[in-house]
């Protein structure tokens, strides 16, 4: 039998046919649904996004009504969550705590074995809902401060915000924060949401692929990084440090943190809305420094990597807004994550919709032909 060479990292390997949502990387566009993202972000709240990824469709008035009231109905934590959440050390990365009682969420009889229909939608709308309430608990236990219930009259942004806070945010904040989530609701075939495919296509519940989908988030090589652009920005300092300090960094062969994306060779367009964005907040100081080290970076980047066309990517002004909203650094992932079920879970119904099991051949590169050697004879 000829065997086809293995492709590292399956780049250029097309492993599904969605209508959910696309990259296209020469172009710098994205496109959810038929919608650029430029439709969209500014315009729709990430409630009225949701329901365009799940069901094909912007809403009605009466439709985001509906949604809205089912999201707010499945906000609260349920006993069992909650013990788990109590249970884990103040220490414990969010990512960890998200993985954990999200998995604890996909016990309850309301997400479990629901692969069809209105049932594995609601699903999704569980899993999308209670997350904000796993981080914001979360992060006020390990401040020594009590959880804040969820309020039913708050859009999904500035609920997530209020129970982080305790006191309800301001329209600026909520709208920057809800603008985040329409940005990062989903993002093409990226390892998360292929991970969480790859899952569904078990026939797995909803709540396996989204805690398979958390797992592969985590990694800094996917979801980790803008908390890392802050780490950069602070070591930088002010604007004229911004070349040395980047040039010491490329000569060590160290990243520039928030440049650079595996599928964009153009500017990647939630980048330029977030630059836009951060120039509107109140936080002129750090916005100057981010400014001068996105173009020194993207100078140097250029002069030294000819050709390789490395753009700023999302993470980079994503720093600098969910900065700007109050988030610890810590947080900034787990709240793209926050985001991305959106996306996570409106694949999975794609998935469940048209199901064949995902399962890739490998390249064999080990031995062959060796004989077996009893204990007693080996070594």
């Amino acid at each position: 039998m000829t065997q086809t060479a293995a492709v590292r990292g399956l780049e250029g390997v097309i492993a599904a046919s969605t209508a959910v949502s696309h990259v296209y990387g020469e172009e710098g566009r994205l496109v959810y649904r038929g919608y650029d993202i430029y439709e969209l972000a500014g315009k729709a709240s990430f409630e009225e996004v949701a329901y365009l990824l799940w069901n094909g469709e912007l809403p009605t008035s009466q439709q985001l009504r509906h949604l809205k009231e089912r999201l707010s109905a499945h906000r609260g934590l349920g006993s069992e969550g909650l013990s788990v959440l109590q249970a884990l050390s103040n220490d414990a990365l969010p990512m960890d705590v998200l993985r954990t009682v999200v998995s604890t969420v996909g016990l309850e009889e309301r997400v479990a074995d629901r692969q069809k229909g209105e049932e594995a939608l609601e699903s999704a709308i569980v899993l999308t809902a209670v997350i904000p309430t796993i981080l914001a608990a979360f992060d006020r236990r390990r401040r020594g401060l009590e959880p804040v219930e969820p309020r039913t009259d708050l859009d999904h942004a500035q609920n997530y915000l209020y129970m982080l806070r305790g006191s309800e945010p301001s329209p600026a904040d909520s709208r920057a924060l809800d603008m985040y989530f329409v940005l990062l609701a989903d993002h093409g075939m990226n390892a998360s949401t292929f991970t969480a495919r790859v899952i569904a296509s078990t026939e797995a519940d909803m709540a396996s692929a989204v805690v398979g989908a958390i797992g592969a988030l985590k990694g800094p090589l996917h979801g980790g990084a803008p908390s890392l652009v802050l780490d950069m920005l602070d070591a930088i300092e002010k604007p004229e440090n911004a070349e040395p300090w980047m040039r010491g960094a490329l000569s060590r062969g160290d990243r520039l943190m928030g440049f650079g994306h595996r599928v964009y060779k153009a500017e990647d367009p939630r980048a330029e809305i977030l630059r836009r964005l951060a120039s509107e907040m109140d936080q002129t100081e750090l916005f100057s420094l981010a400014s001068a080290a996105e173009k020194t970076g993207l100078r140097l980047l250029e002069e030294q990597k000819p050709g390789r066309r490395l753009y700023t990517n999302v993470e980079f002004y994503s720093s600098v807004v969910l900065n700007a909203v109050g988030l610890p650094r810590d947080l900034f992932t787990a709240t793209f994550a926050a985001s991305r079920t959106a996306g996570w879970s409106a694949h999975v119904l794609e998935q469940y919709g048209d199901n064949r099991l995902i399962r890739p051949q490998s390249q064999y590169t080990g031995p062959q032909g060796k004989r077996f050697e009893p204990l007693e004879r080996r070594g």
